[in-house]
């Protein structure tokens, strides 16, 4: 049975039934739930937020583990740069001073990379410092790697053109010589066969037969072939490259032509007495930049240390050139 309800009517002076409408009676019915309807919003907003779904628990996990490879790459990271150090200090102090070239430039080797808004993607995301860090050591590690490579590649040229000097380079007597014999006067003053005065002489004279073999002391490219009365005669000059040359003169032929390459140990021509010669021998220098140098110093391929001081001794005392 519904409860009735009376209101006082003070102009009739007596209490009077009152009669709600259907829109008072859901009002008040709405203030009356308002209370737990809040309180129930409350209580499910708190569960929500303290309580993980198993989607989120996943998610959580997978960030977890993707944070600890971050780490564990940033640990390779500085393990790959200090290996890296290492082979820049062997670069610098080992394999560019043996090859006699200059330090690699220090600003190829911290080139830079792009603007600071390069990973601005990145600050939008969980952990936003440690990615934006590993990024920019990764990038700074690929310029050092790149670099390195820069400079290995210039080693490699370098060493192939050392290779190439080292062949080139005259290395051998220019006679068959094992018995040391043949030399006849060194490097230095010596006095004139003809005029008698004391001159320099500007390489080396080796007594042989005419006829005998003369070869090429190192690779290089015939430059000159050359006949004359008096001077050097019938003379050779190699063209080795990296600065150097070797004359051959006072020959009686010649077994090459202007422009042939030649090999150390080639034959080239045959040993004579022509020009101001006064006798059969070969006289033999070396050039360095164009300035004769003692070619004693340019016979280490075919001599040992023992060979080589007596050769040395034997030129010191020769006072006497036979051209």
């Amino acid at each position: 049975m519904r409860k009735e309800r009376f209101r006082y009517n003070p102009k009739t002076l007596s209490y009077e039934r009152e009669d709600l409408s259907f829109v008072k009676r859901v009002l008040r019915l709405s203030l009356w739930l308002s209370p737990s309807i809040v309180l129930g919003l409350l209580f499910g907003l708190f569960f929500t937020s303290s309580m993980e779904s198993p989607q989120e628990r996943q998610l959580k996990a997978d960030l977890k583990k993707y944070e600890s490879e971050v780490i564990r790459m940033r640990s390779d990271i500085d393990l790959v740069n200090n290996v890296l150090d290492d082979i820049e200090k062997r670069d610098e102090d080992l394999y560019r001073m043996a090859l006699y070239t200059d330090k690699f430039p220090e600003e190829l080797r911290r080139m830079g990379a792009g603007g600071s808004d390069k990973y601005n993607y990145l600050r939008k995301l969980p952990n936003s410092k440690l990615l934006v860090n590993t990024a920019s050591s990764i990038d700074a590690l690929e310029r050092r790697l790149h670099a390195q490579t820069l400079s290995f590649r210039e080693l490699i040229q370098l060493a192939k053109d050392k290779e190439k000097m080292l062949a080139c380079i005259p290395a051998i007597q220019p006679v068959r010589n094992t018995d040391l014999k043949r030399l006849a006067s060194g490097y230095g003053y010596r006095i004139d066969p003809i005029y008698k005065t004391r001159r320099m002489h500007s390489g080396m004279d080796f007594t042989a037969d005419i006829g005998t073999e003369v070869y090429a002391t190192g690779d290089g490219v015939i430059e000159l072939v050359e006949r004359k009365r008096w001077g050097y005669g019938k003379q050779i000059i190699i063209d080795h490259g990296f600065g150097y040359k070797t004359r051959y003169a006072h020959l009686s032929a010649f077994k090459v032509r202007v422009g042939q390459k030649v090999k150390r140990g080639d034959l080239i021509g045959l040993v004579g007495s022509s020009g101001k010669s006064t006798g059969p021998h070969l006289h033999y220098e070396v050039l360095k930049n164009n300035k004769a140098v003692n070619p004693i110093g340019y016979y280490h391929s075919d001599l040992t240390p023992e060979q080589y001081e007596q050769l040395l001794e034997m030129s010191e005392k020769s006072y006497k050139a036979l051209d």
